[in-house]
């Protein structure tokens, strides 16, 4: 039965087009198998000893095996020499040996050669070794196969001399190595793999193609160049029910090389039976398998491990820098002019400069902030409780206590917390070299040994000590901070990192600035009590040439600040919280949300809907003003929604609660494609409130919002698929408004189908502390949340259908939730009341929700109200028994006021006739007195006979038109009557 095969795989896949590749250099300690393969024909001739090779079978169960002749080139020769017993399957041979397998003894290499004795070393890649496979595909499972391998058959492992590099696109790039092993051992490889957007993994598989399942197979990022990986392979057997655990695997490691390497070019082996190679020194060289290297001519110079020479150019001012001396007892320092190593450049060539002067002594700058001078005239720092200006240590006074921190911006010396070298920017070593130079008032980048090196220069700060009398702020997390001014002088595509180191794993980029730039300031908040590195990284230019070029591009460094430094040194001394037993020299912490009073040193409380947010919380003015919609927590230190939320309007007050949304839920976007169809998703982790702000659904990530990107399994080809880390978009709720704008955040109408229900929608904006290349004041996120009725809670979740990935500039994120739980709670203007008709005495009153019903719980509908009621016919003889005793009423009273009308004519007429009477005693010749025929006609009006009616009449008939009654009269003069 044949050994089972041992497969050694690294795979790469980029998501998106970068410009840098990223490397993998395999030591790999392996051996080749090789396949047994005979080859006939009549017309063949005898092989010589040249055209065949030997191998050994595979062992049998006795541990026995043979040495067979294999072609170089089947089909080319025959009369092959016949098998022979091979060696033990458990001989092997020292490291600096081979195996002849001709008389089946191990020998040792010769000079110029090597050999790792049970494994094989691959360092040199001008072609692919014999050995290898590289493969290339498109995981995509929409295309077939033909097209996808179409698509990328140029996507494969590249050998670059040195190295071997994979592709930078979407496509997935396997490099594989398969061995049959003997025993256990380990592949160790060096790479370099800066960009976290590719995927690399290495993995090994058995002869099943069953990969190990180890956390190991994803590879770590890469900052400070090539790093060494290893894995261990240890044999392992396993049975399960007489069968195989196709868990388990058997695992062998060679035991044997059958030749020895040559030393590849600017390395030598001097000595017979060497087990690796070494460095030719600079200014030599070696080719290919050489004993010893090779001087290079005085023009001529190299860099270490160098296959050649390269002819020395004429010194100008680009290859030498200047420097200063430590201060001596006088305290003057001296200028020193040196040439930049490895010194490169001929002095004697026609043109070439000389260095200039150095040893002029000038004044040395003054000390640090924190630091004194002491009488030899160096810089020792204060102790605690002091705090200085560069000149003499004075203590704080009672009530305040040290600004500790580390403040440089006087450059005499390298502080002994920071570290200065170069990163070669072609194969990534350091080469122990000075990247940044002391000068005075500032720091700035030297020459380095090539224009497109790293200049490294690096602060490591122990840990922090925030200020006894300032609390843990909850929303920012600032534990500290640093801030630096800097400066950048470049005449082609320089750039300066920023990068975070914690706890010594590899350096994060924080921020990058490409080209000149002018004296500026930056600031970084620290989050984390932990060991942190700083590191600032200048690279001149990224292509590389024989000679410095652009060393007069540079980078200054002008202050450097870090605050609450673990045993730091204090410019300064401010006022702390004061015990309350006794006013002494020593702080207390004021309690959580209270803020300290300058002048006096006491605590006072925030006031409500206010955080402490201020890193020194001096003044009420720390207490900053929660956004619309929130209010604070109990110690003051972050602005929460607790899913409660009213908004008034001038008819009504519109009430929510979202507690039914409270719960945390994801959301996957639509598929997105790269530019060739690599399938991936954008996943979304959503809180939108209550818990105090404090999402909690994850240990390590306390975010509103959470994004990651998912590639799935069809497309990774693994069972599972694969998931970035996850970068929060909100970190902190600002408000929760009816408006489209809030501090500077805008939620776009448009970007959603208009509401039509009438109801607007409420709108949560949430900024992000993250701050990127791209998105220089960090990320922000709106989450507009809409009544839909029809939609049961949770209810659903969407994107902008015009920014399929939840952002349209990649900075600001945009969510639609609707859900019924988002219509505010019913109240009495949500219902109406329909009265019945009155049956049998009895009317019913029934309250129904008003259509369509746009709220959600909120008070419930009020119950069926009866009450007693009167008929029609009841009413109809309330009305008659009305109308009778009215005509009853006005009857008597027309009674009463005629009956009183007459008495009322009657003595009207007394009245006339009197005053008739009283007027004939005035003219002689008239006679009052009637005369005989005439007719009494005034008695005629009250002696005549008539009907009621007809009084009436006759009484209305006589009244004039203004209300006076008219009576007849007759003139003396016997004229016509007149009426008065």
């Amino acid at each position: 039965m044949a050994e089972p095969g041992h497969r050694l795989s690294a795979r790469g896949r980029g998501t998106t087009e970068r410009r840098t590749p990223w490397l993998l250099r395999l030591l790999l300690w392996a051996g080749t198998a090789f396949q047994v393969t005979q080859g006939t024909g009549p017309e063949l001739h005898a092989c010589k000893e040249s055209e065949y090779h030997y191998e050994y079978t595979a062992c049998d169960s006795t541990g026995s095996r043979w040495r067979v002749a294999v072609p170089h080139t089947p089909g080319l020769c025959t009369s092959l020499p016949d098998p022979v017993k091979g060696t033990e399957c458990s001989f092997s041979c020292n490291a600096g040996e081979f195996l002849d397998m001709k008389d089946q003894s191990c020998k040792p290499c010769a000079e110029g050669r090597y050999s790792l004795g049970t494994g094989i070393r691959f360092d040199e890649w001008d072609e692919l070794p014999h050995g290898f496979a590289s493969l290339s595909a498109n995981m995509e499972l929409d295309d077939s196969a033909a097209e996808s391998t179409g698509n990328c058959t140029s996507s494969k492992w590249v050998p670059q001399g040195d190295y071997i590099a994979s592709n930078t696109d979407e496509c997935t790039a396997t490099l594989m190595y398969a061995v049959n092993l003997k025993q256990s051992g380990t592949v160790n490889f060096e790479y370099y793999y800066p960009d976290s957007s590719i995927i690399f993994e290495f993995f090994v598989q058995n002869d099943q193609c069953q990969p190990n399942a180890d956390d190991s197979r994803w590879m770590k990022t890469t900052e400070k160049g090539w790093e060494f990986h290893s894995v261990s392979i240890t044999p392992a057997f396993s049975q399960r029910s007489q069968k195989r655990d196709p868990g388990a695997f058997l695992r062998e490691w060679v035991a044997y090389t059958s030749e020895c390497f040559p030393c590849k070019p600017g390395t030598y082996a001097s000595k017979k039976g060497s087990s690796f190679c070494k460095l030719c020194p600079a200014n030599s060289y070696s080719n290919k398998g050489e004993t010893s290297c090779h001087q290079c001519d005085p023009d001529k110079y190299s860099e270490k491990g160098s296959s050649s020479c390269n002819v020395r150019p004429a010194c100008t001012d680009k290859d030498y820098f200047y420097t200063h001396t430590a201060c001596d007892a006088n305290g003057e320092t001296q200028l020193m002019y040196k040439w930049a190593k490895p010194k490169i450049c001929s002095e004697d060539l026609e043109g070439a400069v000389k260095l200039p002067a150095s040893g002029v002594k000038t004044s040395c700058p003054p000390c640090n902030p924190g630091f004194f001078k002491t009488s030899n005239s160096t810089c020792q720092p204060c102790p605690y409780g002091s705090y200085s200006n560069g000149s003499d240590c004075t203590h704080c006074p009672a009530g305040t206590e040290p600004a500790v921190g580390f403040e440089y911006k006087w450059w005499n010396t390298l502080p002994t917390n920071m570290e200065t070298t170069v990163l070669s920017g072609i194969n990534f070593e350091y080469k122990g070299m000075t990247g940044w130079e002391v000068a005075g008032d500032h720091i700035y980048t030297a020459a380095g040994a090539s224009d497109n090196d790293f200049m490294i220069l690096t602060l490591v700060v122990p840990g922090f000590r925030p200020p006894q009398s300032v609390m843990a702020d909850t929303e920012n997390k600032e534990v500290a901070r640093i801030t630096f001014v800097f400066e950048t002088l470049c005449s082609v595509n320089c750039e300066l990192y920023f990068m975070v180191g914690v706890n010594s794993r590899t350096n994060t980029p924080v921020e990058t600035w490409k080209g000149s730039k002018g004296k500026q300031s930056y600031t970084y908040i620290i989050e984390e009590n932990t060991t942190t590195s700083f590191t600032w990284a200048f690279q001149r230019t990224t292509f590389h040439e024989a000679s410095r070029k652009y060393t007069n591009d540079v980078a200054k460094i002008y202050s450097i600040n870090v605050t609450n430094v673990m045993n730091g040194v204090a410019s300064y001394c401010r006022p702390c919280a004061l015990e309350a037993s006794d006013v002494g020299s020593s702080c207390t912490s004021c309690p959580a949300g209270y803020y300290i009073e300058r002048d006096s040193g006491t605590c006072h409380s925030c006031p409500p809907n206010t955080i402490l947010k201020a890193h020194q919380p001096y003044g009420v003015q720390a207490c900053v003003p929660c956004g619309p919609g929130t209010k604070n927590n109990k110690i003051h230190s972050l602005c929460y929604n607790d899913c409660i939320f009213s908004r008034n309007t001038p008819t009504r007050t519109f009430n929510y609660n979202f507690s039914a949304l409270a719960n945390t839920v994801t959301l996957a976007g639509g598929p997105s494609f790269t530019s060739k169809g690599l399938k991936y998703f954008h996943h979304f982790t959503l809180s939108l409130c209550g818990n105090q702000g404090e999402s909690g659904f994850s240990k390590s990530i306390t975010a509103y919002v959470c994004q990651a990107v998912i590639i799935p399994p069809e497309v990774t080809g693994y069972k599972a698929g694969v998931s970035s880390q996850p970068v929060s978009l909100a970190d902190r709720l600002i408000g929760v408004t009816t408006d489209m704008t809030l501090d500077g955040i805008t939620s776009p109408a448009e970007l959603f189908h208009p509401e039509s229900l009438g109801i607007p929608d409420v709108i949560f904006f949430y900024r992000s502390n993250d701050v990127t290349q791209s998105c220089s004041s960090g990320r922000s996120t709106t989450i507009r949340v809409r009544c839909s009725p029809q939609k049961t809670v949770p209810g659903s979740l969407s994107l902008p259908g015009t920014c399929s990935d939840g952002t349209c500039d990649g900075c600001n994120f945009h969510f639609l939730w609707e859900s019924a739980a988002a219509c505010p709670l019913c109240s009495v203007a949500d219902y109406h009341a329909i009265v019945s008709s009155c049956v049998a005495g009895i009317q019913k009153t029934t309250y129904v929700w008003r259509e369509p019903k746009l709220c959600s719980g909120g008070i419930s509908l009020p119950e069926q109200r009866v009450t007693i009621c009167k008929t029609i016919d009841f009413w109809l003889k309330v009305g008659i028994s009305a109308g009778t005793c009215t005509a009853i009423l006005l009857t008597v009273l027309t009674c009463y006021f005629w009956k009183k009308n007459q008495k009322l004519e009657y003595k009207y007429s007394k009245l006339v006739m009197n005053a008739t009477l009283k007027d004939c005693d005035l003219p002689a010749a008239d006679s009052c007195a009637i005369m005989e025929g005439e007719d009494v006609e005034d008695d005629l009006i009250f002696t005549s006979k008539k009907s009621l009616f007809g009084k009436i009449k006759s009484f209305t008939s006589k009244r004039t038109p203004d209300g006076f009654d008219s009576v007849p009269l007759k003139t003396s003069s016997g004229g016509p009557d007149m009426d008065l």
